[in-house]
């Protein structure tokens, strides 16, 4: 079977309406790689197909994060905090 879906230049693949309409998993395919792909009808280019910008990340805000949480159980005096250190280090 001949492939019907044309390619141009390295970078740049071309597909019909028609290859669009028949191979559009081949298509998807290529657009998923990281292709653009142009869109001819009749052999005019009129739309290029691209694939989507990843959404960029929200930068953490770790003050207020760490606000929601409080910790659990009682704080420990002075005596009782050397006490468990000299514990671990012994």
């Amino acid at each position: 079977m001949r492939n019907l879906v044309r390619q141009a230049g390295i970078t740049m693949k071309t597909a019909t309406v028609r290859d669009l309409r028949n191979r559009f998993a081949d298509v998807a395919k290529w657009i998923e790689s990281g292709e653009q792909v142009t869109i001819t009808r009749n052999g005019v280019a009129f739309a290029t197909l691209a694939p989507a910008k990843p959404q960029r990340r929200r930068k953490v805000d770790w003050a207020t994060r760490l606000k929601r949480y409080r910790p659990a159980g009682r704080k420990l005096t002075k005596e009782e905090t050397e006490a468990f250190w000299s514990t671990l280090r012994d």
